[in-house]
């Protein structure tokens, strides 16, 4: 077994795990790396179904650490009340975006996917954050469980905003949350329950779609990311909770700003081939 390559899958695992549930855009950020270690250069949907299936270990790690959460509310769904509110509210903001996902994905990959697109998402996405948290706020949901299915519809239809590349999907729902009035943790939270749903979702059909290029002779390059993935997200995702509590979200807006002026350099000096 190629031990180099087992390496990179490593590094690739830990950047989708880092960044998955950040605002700062897990797909910028697995396609800078890829290239940068030059992971799969010649067998680009390999690479693609890689990056997908390694999504499934930081949901992993989403539904691992709110297990007792996921368990409550699945079994309080079954009569009115906050869990059967909450749970409907998830399923009611997955609508949006899978179905405007199915109808421009190719159209988006094909005109969206390239330098100027995807560094002007990073950039504005950082500008819409520090905007979101300079305004006063106003907090109208403390909690994730007080979450309504009309709270649930809008922070779906601000998902949407994620298709654009570079625009990262837990920035779209967290920022987009904000705007609505939810806390810092109840917006955090409920971009975290969405994006179970919505992640796996994405990552089963894409890998349906991209079965063709799926071989046994890569089970440990695909099981090392997807373990890679799986630990740095739980990390990660218990890292934000923390830093949330005393802190904004300004942080990750300068890192977008910044972010979105690396990825104009690196395919304007060719580090980085973007377009493709």
């Amino acid at each position: 077994m190629d031990v180099v390559l087992l390496l990179k899958s490593l590094i690739m695992g830990v950047v989708e795990g880092v960044t998955e549930f950040l605002p700062i855009s897990s797909t910028g950020h697995l396609i800078l790396a890829g290239d940068l270690i030059n992971f799969w250069p010649d067998q680009k949907e390999k690479r693609d179904v890689y990056e997908i299936f390694i999504q499934l270990g930081a949901i992993l790690a989403v539904v691992w650490e709110y297990r007792a959460k996921l368990a409550q509310t699945f079994a309080g769904a079954t009569r009115p009340g906050r869990d059967r509110n909450l749970l409907l509210a998830v399923i009611v903001a997955f609508i949006p975006a899978a179905i405007l996902g199915k109808l421009l994905s190719e159209t988006i990959k094909a005109h969206l996917f390239k330098p100027v697109p995807v560094a002007l998402a990073f950039i504005i996405g950082g500008l819409l954050i520090l905007w979101a948290e300079k305004r006063q706020h106003r907090v109208r949901i403390q909690d994730v469980d007080n979450i309504t299915w009309k709270d649930g519809l809008k922070v779906g239809f601000a998902q949407c905003l994620a298709l654009i590349p570079g625009t990262s999907r837990s920035g779209a729902t967290i920022i987009g949350g904000l705007f609505l009035g939810l806390s810092r943790k109840a917006a955090t939270e409920f971009s975290f329950f969405l994006g179970i749903p919505t992640l796996t979702a994405a990552s089963v059909y894409s890998m349906w779609k991209l079965r063709h290029v799926l071989d046994m002779a890569d089970f440990g390059v695909f099981a090392v990311g997807f373990v890679a993935a799986a630990i740095s997200a739980f990390i990660a995702v218990r890292a934000l909770l923390r830093f949330i509590a005393t802190h904004t979200f300004i942080a990750f807006a300068w890192y977008r700003i910044a972010f979105g002026i690396i990825v104009l350099l690196t395919a304007y000096t060719g580090v980085v081939h973007w377009a493709e």
